[in-house]
């Protein structure tokens, strides 16, 4: 399989070099159309490859959390593709072999496979596996014709086509598996940008897009003739402003042993004379202005910060990592410190690099940020965690995994 996959990567890199320029239209629709089809094949052979690896448990014998967290690394996808992948392999892996094949022809489209997928085990389960066969022809056939968007509509209705008698008491059931799939897909993804600024992506549940709207449309609403912002930006403004609402309420969880807060970080004499810029504990950089106004509503949070901008140990005396010396933490490693994983510092805890049984302080320079997740393994795993020669954690893999042991680190948090 390798060798032929090896022999298709050289012919593909082949027809890259070619001048399409010099093809005819109807040339540059059939390459298209071709490159369409491979597209799906390869698809395909890698979707079978992703539920192996799922199967074996290969992602979190290397240290993942998921096979989705290990594919985003491996294969720098976005996390949500990667999902995505992770849940069409599982989808496939128990759909009738004609939608496997259908992809590996390149009949249907990996979208349109799992919808097929999930519309069949709906069948599957409310009329039975020969009903089930029924639609499996009848869908790939309108693959040809929809899109996945539609092809999910027509697909509620399928019963009327190959099973009218059960049609109504399957619509209910189907029903019923939408909802699953709703709550099954659920996510929001919160991704970096330059500038300091976030990317929002997701798909809500009704009930949570119900919920949203209603919070939203309010505050969303033109607050005068005078009011020149764009749709999208009053609804950016009324995010916010419902952010600043729930930071007020007081009764927001606590976030590692602290209050729900924001964290600046800036020079005191700067910010008396209005030039000081700052940066939230999560690295997004602030205008002195941003920085004043902040100041004026929240408490400021001390860091003290030594001559290369490392912050300085604060405490040692106890046990439990927090006040100070957690800031302190989070301003250091950003989230979990370990190689590949992007969690953030409120779903972190601190982890005595040398443990408080066997004699290790409670100091910035014995503690670790460490999802749940990686604080487990590493208590369960021979993976070793020590700071580097700049004050940064590095995560030292076991022989098995690497031979030469070389130090790993995380870079998902660095802000420079």
């Amino acid at each position: 399989m390798i060798d032929e996959l090896v022999r298709a990567d050289s012919a593909v890199a082949t027809c890259a070099d070619a001048p399409v320029w010099a093809l005819s239209e109807h040339d540059l629709i059939a390459v298209l159309d071709a490159t369409h089809r491979l597209q799906q094949r390869l698809a395909a052979v890698q979707v079978a490859a992703v539920r192996e690896l799922d199967g074996r448990g290969t992602a979190v014998a290397q240290g993942a959390s998921s096979t989705a967290v290990w594919l985003r690394h491996r294969l720098r996808l976005d996390v949500s593709a990667a999902r995505r992948l992770v849940g069409l392999a599982a989808s496939l892996d128990v759909a009738p072999p004609t939608v496997r094949e259908a992809l590996a022809d390149g009949a249907v489209s990996l979208d349109q496979a799992r919808v097929i997928a999930d519309t069949v085990a709906t069948v599957s389960a409310s009329a039975g596996p020969e009903v089930a066969d029924k639609a499996v022809g009848v869908l790939v056939e309108w693959a040809a014709r929809f899109d996945p968007v539609a092809l999910r509509k027509l697909g509620t209705r399928i019963l009327d086509h190959v099973a009218p008698e059960v049609a109504d008491a399957a619509a209910a059931a189907a029903l019923a598996a939408e909802a699953a799939r709703a709550a099954r897909d659920r996510h929001v993804t919160v991704s970096e940008q330059t500038g300091g600024r976030l990317r929002l992506s997701g798909t809500l549940d009704a009930e949570a897009a119900a919920l949203l709207r209603a919070v939203i449309d309010p505050l969303s609403a033109p607050s005068g003739p005078d009011d020149t912002r764009s749709e999208g930006q009053r609804r950016h403004d009324a995010l916010a402003d419902v952010c600043r609402l729930a930071l007020r309420t007081g009764e927001l969880p606590e976030n590692g042993g602290d209050p729900a807060q924001l964290v600046v970080t800036t020079d005191y004499d700067g910010l008396a004379r209005q030039l000081g810029a700052g940066a939230l504990d999560i690295g997004l950089g602030l205008t002195p202005d941003t920085v004043r106004r902040l100041a004026c509503d929240a408490a400021i949070l001390p860091a003290v910060l030594g001559g290369t901008g490392q912050v300085l140990d604060m405490g040692r005396q106890r046990r439990l990592v927090t006040g100070p010396l957690r800031r302190a933490l989070v301003l250091r490693d950003g989230g979990c410190a370990f190689p590949g994983c992007d969690r953030p510092p409120r779903w972190c805890a601190a982890h005595h690099i040398r443990h408080w049984a066997d004699g290790g302080p409670t100091s910035l320079d014995n503690s670790v940020l460490l999802c749940g997740h990686h604080h487990r393994h590493i208590h369960q795993s021979e993976w070793a965690v020590r700071l580097g020669h700049d004050g940064r954690p590095e995560f030292v893999p076991p022989a098995w995994l690497d031979p030469d042991q070389i130090p790993r680190r995380n870079h998902y948090h660095r802000r420079t």
